[in-house]
C-alpha cells in the first residue's frame, strides 16, 4: 500500500475531488494548511503599510491505496490540479506498512 500526499490550490480541490471520484476512489483525508515553495509568497499593502505574506493557503489531500492504483492515481490529481503556474503544488509517495479500521478491526487492503 502507498500512501499519497498532494499539497495543491485550494481552487482545484473540487476538480481534483471529481477526477478521484470518477476511478472510485472514495475516502481521502482533506487538510488547509499553509506552506511556501518557489511560489515565496506575495506582497500586499494593508492601511498604507506594505508587508509580505510568504506562507500561503494550500490543500493537503491524503489518500491509501493499492500499489496496483497509485500511478493511475497520480495522473488524474495532476490533470486536475495543474494550471501550469508556480504554486501548482506537489505530491508525494510513502510506502504504508499496515492499515487497520477501526469499526471492524480488518487490516491491510480490506481497511482502506
Amino acid at each position: 500500500m502507498k500512501k499519497i500526499e498532494a499539497i495543491i490550490r485550494p481552487a482545484r480541490l473540487d476538480e481534483v475531488k471529481e477526477a478521484l471520484g470518477l476511478i472510485g476512489i472514495r475516502g481521502m483525508t482533506v487538510s488547509q494548511v499553509i506552506g511556501c515553495g518557489m511560489q515565496k509568497g506575495h506582497t500586499s499593502v494593508y492601511r498604507g503599510q506594505e508587508y509580505t505574506i510568504n506562507l500561503l493557503d494550500k490543500i493537503k489531500v491524503e489518500i491509501v491505496v493499492e500499489d496496483k492504483f497509485v500511478d493511475q492515481v497520480v495522473n488524474r490529481i495532476l490533470k486536475a490540479a495543474k494550471t501550469g503556474e508556480i504554486g501548482d503544488g506537489k505530491i508525494f509517495i510513502c510506502p504504508v506498512e499496515k492499515a487497520v479500521r477501526i469499526r471492524t478491526g480488518e487490516s491491510g487492503e480490506e481497511a482502506i
